[in-house]
């Protein structure tokens, strides 16, 4: 919908003036001018927008009239985003990080943009009331981070610098590394770090929920990740699923369940949660972190060299969805045999990270599509399974088939494992390739965070309106 297009009988019939709102329609600033002066214009056409919408009931008390009229203002509005962002990403992302001297993150970005240009982003308040709503009841805010990330990352430059600031330490590892080095253990609450001889075991614990992710285990992941890669008495990671207390599993390992679809509904997950997660451990995981020493132009000092270390996957029940993509990026698999490896994001109606990007270089184009598409499953020991799985073990011989690849990965150096680990890399998913994937799937997650559809696969699918938080 363009801004000079909004239904005037859709606004009629939820009680808005037609003429105010065409008049609002048709005043979006051009594209045209310096930023500031754009900048300053877009955020004066977004604020009356969120003004007309706030005279609006939120969409769960609005009839359906009221959330078409309020659906028709936010394309609009998202137009003019799109139409401010096509022209001015490059000047605003080095606005907010100073001609590209200032490492930030994801959430600093966003929140940074929104400071600068009024009506952009979400506030820190409007993200506060969004939160604070059922999947069902959100107001669609978020969409505005897609969008922008989703332009960020579509250009070269801004894009790599995005990526590179969310692939440095974070501070958390940095305050825990000390632990790690003097004791041999760091717990991070649901992620625990313990160093065993050469490697370093990140052990994901979310007991409840069959170790599935969601915003309580994000942050100790990644923190988990990186600390891994900064203990220089580690050579090897290993990813492992805690004991669970599902009643289906009990005592058992599993290796995840992918995003925390209970959470997912009841709101507890921001759309920030699948690009946080995918440019940040899961990439560490691939590419090894950057360091977090600078040059004096602000770029992250190569001369200090980034780290990267090999990867083994200890697979025990089922790697699911988000699990299952981290199949993706490791070196090795270890699977207990029968173990369920599969991605049901088509089912839920959502994007499975990178997998999309990734997977066919596994199993194959047409398999991939099977998977994503239509749910194909495999199962650790199956023949077609061995595109995914080095390793099919017996339940029971976990421990000691880590202990076997650990010593077989160290045993003849790291040097030029790590050689070959970058420069298959290199010809596979160069930087620039992962950069515009994720500049499409920025978007085309935030349509499907958002979408209708999504809360209706969950609560049919999932029965997510029955399950308690």
């Amino acid at each position: 919908m363009t801004a000079a297009h909004v239904p005037a009988e859709i606004l009629s019939r939820a009680g808005l003036s037609t003429a105010e709102v065409e008049d609002w329609a048709a005043s979006a600033p051009p594209m045209e001018g310096s930023f500031t002066a754009a900048a300053a214009a877009v955020s004066v056409f977004l604020r009356r927008g969120q003004s007309l919408s706030r005279r609006l009931p939120a969409p769960a008390a609005g009839t359906a009239d009221e959330r078409a009229a309020r659906e028709a203002i936010g394309a609009v509005m998202n137009g003019a985003r799109d139409h401010f962002l096509r022209a001015h990403t490059a000047a605003l992302y080095d606005a907010v990080t100073a001609g590209r001297t200032r490492p930030l993150r994801l959430g600093e970005v966003v929140g940074e943009a929104a400071a600068l240009v009024p009506g952009l982003a979400p506030s820190p308040a409007e993200m506060d009331a969004e939160r604070a709503r059922a999947l069902p009841d959100k107001e669609g805010v978020e969409f505005a981070h897609g969008l922008l990330i989703s332009h960020i990352l579509a250009l070269p430059g801004p894009g790599r610098h995005l990526i590179e600031a969310m692939l440095e330490p974070t501070a958390a590892a940095l305050d825990h590394l000390g632990e790690l080095q003097e004791t041999g253990t760091v717990n991070l609450g649901p992620v625990r770090v313990t160093r065993r001889g050469r490697a370093g075991i990140l052990e994901l614990s979310n007991p409840r929920h069959l170790n599935a992710e969601d915003e309580t285990t994000l942050a100790a992941t990644e923190c988990g990740i990186d600390l891994i890669l900064l203990d220089e008495a580690i050579e090897v990671g290993v990813l492992r699923g805690g004991v669970t207390q599902h009643p289906r599993y009990p005592g058992k390992r599993v290796f995840g369940s992918g995003i925390n679809l209970t959470h997912l509904y009841h709101g507890r997950i921001d759309f920030l949660f699948y690009l946080r997660r995918d440019l940040g451990y899961v990439n560490k995981i691939y590419r090894g972190i950057l360091p977090a020493q600078r040059d004096p132009a602000g770029r992250p000092d190569r001369a200090a060299g980034s780290v990267e270390k090999l990867w083994v996957a200890a697979v025990e029940c089922f790697a699911i969805g988000g699990a299952c993509q981290l199949l993706h990026v490791v070196d090795h698999v270890i699977a207990t045999r029968g173990s369920r490896l599969y991605l049901p994001a088509r089912k839920e109606g959502i994007i499975p990270g990178a997998s999309n990007l990734r997977l066919p270089r596994f199993v194959g184009d047409r398999a991939a599509r099977q998977a994503i598409l239509s749910g194909r499953e495999w199962a650790a020991g199956d023949q077609d399974a061995a595109l995914l799985c080095d390793e099919v073990v017996e339940p029971g011989e976990m421990d000691r088939a880590i202990e076997r690849r650990v010593a077989a990965l160290t045993g003849s150096g790291l040097v030029n494992a790590t050689a070959n680990r970058r420069t298959l890399r290199a010809g596979q998913e160069p930087l620039d390739l992962f950069r515009e994937y994720m500049a499409t799937y920025a978007r085309e997650q935030a349509i499907c965070h958002l979408s209708p559809a999504l809360v209706h696969n969950l609560e049919t699918q999932w029965h997510a309106r029955k399950r308690s938080m």
